[in-house]
């Protein structure tokens, strides 16, 4: 009977161990894994950053070198070059000439200008000459009656040139208090410049002026001849000459023009236009072809006039640069930034 009993009370607490080892192995199956030791968790996780950097520093160093490539040259074959103008040089040695600018304006050769009086007061009979025509020694310009006698006579030109005034009519009295005519011989002219009371000590006879008017369109060189012993009092300024060649008549008397003078020249190891620099990305640049491509290479600037500059760094002599028509290839630079263009 004892063993009956024993019997039925382990029937009844076997099942009830069963379904508690059966719910803890189902607990058990819920939880995360853990690692079997610190040290295992640690080389995972440096693992996985390790992965993480090298892969951030391959994208970054594809971005950087596609970043760089896309700019840094332009490709133009030999008939692009010419159809967008661009001039190449080789750099190399010259002279930046010193120079002061001053205002100046073309006038008559005081030394080749004839003004005409009537010999005698009289009636005036005909005019046969008036202002821009061309005339020659001896030619008649008119014809007055004298008061004296009412014999007529000629009045003649006394130098070939252009009558550039004319004081007499038909029908009048001319009294001979005022000339006729004024002839000029307008194949050349003198450019007077202003020059101010500062550079009067840089300025003499035989220095080069350069003559510039109708903003650049004109532009000669000539040699100054004269230098006014005396400062005018109004101006405050005296007067430098250049006589200038005429044949064309474009320098007409009155116009105005600019003059600089050369007054000192400086020798250097490399010499540029300056419509070879360009400035870009907060540096003066020069472009420079290479066998791959123009490429902008910065340089230093050291002394400099309106038309040239000194490259002190940067641009070393017999390299080839484009001197004019650069700003084509600055374009095209650009335009490589954004993925565009020529540039590569």
């Amino acid at each position: 009977m004892k063993y009956r009993f024993s019997f039925l009370i382990g029937l009844l607490i076997l099942p009830g161990i069963a379904l508690n080892a059966q719910a803890q192995d189902d607990h058990d199956h819920d939880k995360p894994a853990v690692a079997t030791s610190p040290a295992q968790s640690v080389d995972q996780h440096d693992d996985h950053e390790d992965h993480d950097e090298h892969g951030n520093e391959e994208a970054h160093d594809e971005y950087a070198g596609h970043d760089e490539g896309e700019s840094d040259l332009v490709v133009l074959t030999e008939a692009e070059i010419a159809e967008f103008g661009v001039v190449l040089d080789t750099a190399g040695p010259g002279r930046i000439r010193s120079e002061i600018v001053v205002p100046g304006e073309i006038a008559v050769n005081g030394d080749r200008i004839a003004h005409i009086f009537p010999r005698f007061t009289g009636v005036v009979k005909q005019v046969f000459k008036r202002i821009g025509d061309r005339v020659r020694t001896g030619d008649v310009l008119a014809v007055v009656e004298s008061n004296e006698g009412l014999t007529p006579y000629n009045v003649t030109a006394l130098m070939d040139g252009t009558v550039i005034d004319k004081e007499i009519n038909v029908g009048e009295v001319h009294q001979g208090d005022r000339p006729a005519f004024i002839i000029a011989d307008l194949d050349t002219v003198w450019v007077n410049l202003s020059i101010y009371q500062m550079h009067l000590a840089e300025v003499q006879t035989g220095q080069t002026a350069a003559i510039t008017a109708d903003h650049g369109i004109n532009h000669v060189n000539g040699l100054i001849s004269y230098v006014s012993p005396v400062v005018d009092e109004h101006t405050r300024t005296s007067i430098a000459r250049v006589v200038l060649a005429n044949p064309t008549g474009k320098w007409r008397p009155g116009l105005l023009i600019e003059g600089r003078i050369a007054t000192d020249f400086y020798s250097a190891a490399v010499v540029v236009p300056k419509s070879a620099i360009f400035h870009m990305e907060d540096a003066e640049v020069v472009f420079v072809q290479t066998p791959d491509g123009f490429r902008s290479q910065p340089v230093t600037i050291g002394r400099t006039n309106h038309a040239n500059a000194e490259i002190v760094s940067g641009l070393e002599a017999g390299q080839a640069y484009a001197a004019f028509g650069g700003f084509t290839i600055k374009a095209e630079m650009q335009k490589g930034s954004f993925g565009d263009g020529h540039a590569h």
